[in-house]
């Protein structure tokens, strides 16, 4: 049986280094850049990422926008839930987390506003979570989540936004995400509108992230966690346009973990883009080989996550770890709103 050591993947990091808020302005985050092929690590900001890009690259970003996800109901007694929206299954109906679970059970009424209101339709004990189904009185329940939603922020932020979209992409436009592709939050459109002036290619792409991201590797053996399924979505002209890229030799960079589970899971055997509307739980873990991504720009991930076993896929996980550490010693900023990496 095969094994993969979930403790493996445990660095150690100073609660002082979680950032709390984003970069101001965007750009100017920290950058640690490491070249596999001459085994060079460097130190720089992330505007300086111009520097390192070509008319022979294609930047690969996740346009998805996160939606308000986190709400708070009332049962009919009065007690409070908190509601989280993991992923839509049709017009009315999502998939969902609750705080507490327990007292959510099938048949339960959840009561959001005068206007909003859910039902348990089914409970899923594998992923601690329920099927709801809304009910708008007036309107359309996207209206109404605007109205009442929050945008759900990770666990490990204490800190309130500001404004909501320090946690959007300046590209984000496609609704459905309950987590930021984080990043693609680091462009700034003065930046994006130099690396379009050097001859880079940018295509967009959709995953609609899901909460599923930040939930911890509890087995002792990674391989026996269970991925939450994210919709991607690609489309035959970005497909037709990566693959003629890919053809003519250009360097292909995933913007996030999350394009490159995108681009991975829609890769076929020949190592060709198919397009795609489809959900995908792939788990890309050392061992794997990577179908079509050569270089990832990526902020820094938990200890023993699989976004950290995905980056060691493509680096190597002792050297995954000595650069982890390396950003430990440099004081780097970490997770969401945290300092990036570009791996090539």
């Amino acid at each position: 049986m095969e094994v993969l050591k979930t403790k493996d993947f445990y660095y150690d990091l100073p609660e002082q280094l979680i950032a709390q808020s984003p970069a101001n302005p965007r750009d100017s985050a920290r950058m640690l850049v490491y070249d596999k092929s001459n085994n060079k690590t460097e130190h720089k900001i992330f505007k300086d990422l111009t520097d390192y890009l070509t008319d022979n690259d294609v930047l690969v970003i996740n346009n998805t926008r996160v939606i308000p996800a986190r709400l708070f109901a009332s049962k009919v007694t009065g007690a409070k839930i908190e509601v989280f929206l993991l992923k839509r299954i049709n017009l009315n109906e999502y998939e969902v987390l609750m705080r507490p679970a327990k007292k959510a059970k099938v048949g339960t009424k959840l009561i959001f506003s005068d206007n909003l209101y859910c039902e348990v339709v089914e409970n899923q004990e594998e992923i601690g979570g329920r099927i709801v189904k809304f009910y708008v009185q007036s309107g359309t329940l996207e209206e109404e989540l605007d109205k009442i939603g929050n945008i759900p922020l990770p666990p490990y932020i204490h800190k309130q936004l500001e404004d909501d979209e320090e946690y959007q992409t300046i590209y984000s436009k496609i609704k459905g995400s309950s987590a930021a592709p984080t990043a693609g939050l680091h462009f700034t459109e003065e930046l994006l509108q130099k690396i379009k002036n050097k001859g880079v290619q940018i295509e967009e792409i959709t995953l609609e992230v899901g909460l599923g991201t930040f939930r911890p590797v509890t087995h002792e053996n990674a391989l026996d966690h269970k991925m939450h399924s994210e919709k991607i979505v690609i489309s035959d002209s970005v497909a037709e346009r990566l693959n003629a890229a890919k053809n003519q030799g250009k360097r292909i960079i995933a913007v996030g973990t999350t394009s490159v589970r995108a681009l991975e899971a829609a890769a076929d055997k020949t190592g060709h883009i198919q397009a795609v509307n489809k959900e995908t739980d792939i788990f890309i873990y050392p061992g794997k080989k990577f179908k079509f991504t050569d270089a990832i720009i990526t902020n820094f991930h938990l200890p023993e996550s699989t976004l950290i076993m995905l980056i060691s896929a493509f680096v190597g996980t002792e050297k995954t770890l000595e650069l982890y550490n390396t950003a430990v010693e440099k004081k780097y900023r970490f997770f969401s709103f945290g300092d990036c990496c570009f791996f090539f």
